[in-house]
């Protein structure tokens, strides 16, 4: 069976944005920064997510948090076609459904102790694997 669901846990990267649809709904539109885990090189790369809401409490609730404050949202995952057929525009977002603020810092691993136990910090160190060579 098919699923299109989405559960970011982010920053709002700058204040929302309003705009008014020619139906009378509102549409609500920001964007959350989500952390990537360290490339090679040990740099921390992040995306940033478009995020839109037709739905006024949800709306609501991600107004009332200022930039860089945590949120959950959860939704799925829409692309949308614009412009005339001699030049489309593909835009993908997440078409919240929920969102709510973030109270928890993301987790930090622990760093291991300068006196801990010698066999556990083998453990640590990793393992060399050996090559192995495609046979045929």
């Amino acid at each position: 069976m098919d699923r299109n669901e989405v559960l970011l846990v982010g920053r709002l990267s700058a204040p929302v944005e309003e705009h008014p649809m020619p139906s009378g709904d509102t549409v609500t539109k920001w964007r959350i920064i989500v952390r990537r885990r360290r490339d090679k090189r040990g740099a921390v790369l992040s995306d940033s997510v478009p995020c839109v809401t037709f739905n006024p409490e949800t709306a609501a609730v991600v107004r009332a948090l200022k930039p860089r404050d945590y949120l959950e949202v959860t939704g799925s995952f829409r692309c949308r076609v614009y412009g005339p057929t001699t030049g489309k525009t593909w835009r993908y977002e997440v078409e919240v459904s929920t969102a709510k603020p973030y109270e928890a810092e993301p987790a930090i691993p622990p760093t291991p102790a300068v006196d801990a136990d010698p066999t556990m910090l083998a453990a640590l160190i990793p393992r060399q694997v050996p090559y192995l060579a495609p046979t045929g």
